[in-house]
């Protein structure tokens, strides 16, 4: 097995790695290590929930998620959906997670932590399910449920299983039934469901324009007024296409740190909200950078992606099957006209496995 100790040292700044396993796999291992932590610019240092010690586990160890002993030892694996990251846990034994809210800050911090987007508990079913998810964000605070997560999810559990092709499973989520397939080229594709527009639901308090629905409404935020339409993918979103002032967005010219957590945080927004940001290509192109409730600016957003389409359809901008691209990669989303449900489908990929004592 090829496994790591990324040592603290509580006296000195620099890092010490010590190979446990075989060292004639010294060089290969410490640069498969190197990749898989420095490309996602997670640091391991000092914490205040870590011991001296955290074991790292390189892609293609042989050894089982499950088979890692020790009680006072957490285990997870870092999975990446085109770079929306996350802690995975097993948690199949209990619907209690095995970390606090506030632990899961600190594991998701990048600078101290593990580094990610966010802690994903795999537990038992409820209601005749498969498996239920539970999430927490970097902040601490905990969404209904999360697009990327929920296929980095359907890994894991194929990982924990030991299955192979195609397979698809039932998963309880704060957002009700969520249905992963896991496809023969290794991409998740997921039935998220159908789309909740109805304001009060969302929940939004922009006056309802269109049938009990929020559609290319006005919004004034910092002075300018956006056109706005909000959509529920189990999680509220708010996605615009441009201002009054600038009716054709080009979102690489936005600075998505400073307007992001004004929209997160306005008051027509109850419980807060995920926001996109769009920009056109073609009827069936589009790119989109997304301000995440609770986590700020990530590199994807699956649930934000499925709310994009479906904003375009219902202002006219695209046809219902689309390509999205984001600051990750590109997702696939249709929204399906004969049954009304969107369905999502791109990669979710291993980074590393990994012990921390808590």
């Amino acid at each position: 097995m090829a496994t790591f100790l990324i040592s603290h040292s509580l006296t000195s700044t620099p890092i010490r790695r010590r190979l446990i396993s075989s060292s004639s796999h010294f060089r290969a291992i410490t640069l498969c290590l190197r990749h898989s932590i420095s490309s996602r610019s997670t640091s391991f240092s000092t914490s205040r929930i870590f011991s001296s010690m955290t074991a790292v586990e390189v892609p293609g160890s042989t050894s089982k998620v499950s088979d890692r002993g020790g009680s006072d030892i957490l285990h997870f694996v870092k999975y990446q959906g085109l770079g929306n990251d996350f802690i995975l846990i097993d948690n199949r034994d209990s619907l209690e997670p095995k970390v606090t809210a506030d632990q899961a800050v600190n594991l998701c911090d990048r600078n101290f932590g593990i580094g990610a987007d966010g802690v994903i508990f795999a537990m038992p079913g409820i209601n005749g399910t498969d498996y239920s998810m539970r999430i927490f964000n970097s902040d601490g605070s905990e969404p209904e449920m999360c697009g990327n997560g929920i296929r980095c999810f359907a890994r894991f559990i194929a990982e924990l299983e030991n299955i192979q092709g195609n397979k698809s499973f039932t998963i309880y989520t704060g957002a009700g039934l969520i249905v992963p397939e896991i496809q023969s080229d290794g991409k998740v594709r997921v039935d998220m469901g159908q789309p909740v527009l109805n304001a009060p639901e969302i929940p939004t308090k922009v006056p309802a324009n269109k049938d009990g629905a929020v559609i290319a409404a006005e919004l004034i935020v910092d002075g300018t007024a956006w056109i706005i339409t909000c959509v529920s993918m189990g999680n509220p979103h708010c996605i615009t296409f441009g201002s009054k002032q600038c009716q054709t967005l080009k979102v690489d010219d936005l600075n998505l740190s400073e307007i992001g957590p004004k929209f997160e945080n306005h008051t027509m927004f109850p419980a807060r909200i995920n926001t996109e940001f769009v920009q056109v290509f073609s009827r069936t192109h589009m790119k989109m950078r997304v301000w995440e409730r609770g986590a700020g600016a990530t590199l994807a957003c699956g649930t934000g992606t499925c709310a994009v389409v479906v904003a375009a359809v219902l202002e006219g901008h695209s046809e219902r099957k689309c390509t999205v691209d984001l600051p990750g990669g590109p997702l696939e989303i249709d929204w399906k006209e004969e049954d009304n449900h969107v369905y999502m489908t791109g990669p979710a990929e291993v980074s590393f496995h990994g012990s921390v004592r808590l």
